[in-house]
């Protein structure tokens, strides 16, 4: 961190956000929307990270050396996540013996 002291006020600010957050995502939880719910509930869950990465772990308040790792540890885990689901969408799935 630069040496800048946070407000609390951030600090509730983002809170509140987040917690609004939640109780969208649970209410999202009973709605049939099909193949969105699941868009909806990771776009949420991606705003909710960038919040947390941001303000709770400072990231916002680093200098912008600091800014290439983090990108670069955000471009490895979407390196892991795009391997792991080309293996997963390109599978074929074989009735088992008791199906």
């Amino acid at each position: 961190m630069s040496g800048k002291l946070v407000p609390i006020r951030t600090y509730v600010g983002v809170y509140a956000v987040l917690m609004l957050l939640l109780i969208a995502t649970t209410l999202l939880d009973y709605l049939n929307l099909g193949v969105f719910n699941a868009v909806i509930a990771l776009t949420i869950a991606v705003i909710k990270m960038a919040l947390v990465m941001l303000f709770f772990m400072h990231v916002r308040y680093m200098n912008r050396h600091n800014w290439l790792y983090v990108g670069a540890g955000l471009f490895w885990l979407s390196i892991l996540l795009a391997l792991t689901l080309g293996d997963y969408f390109t599978r074929v799935f074989l009735p088992g013996p008791f199906h």
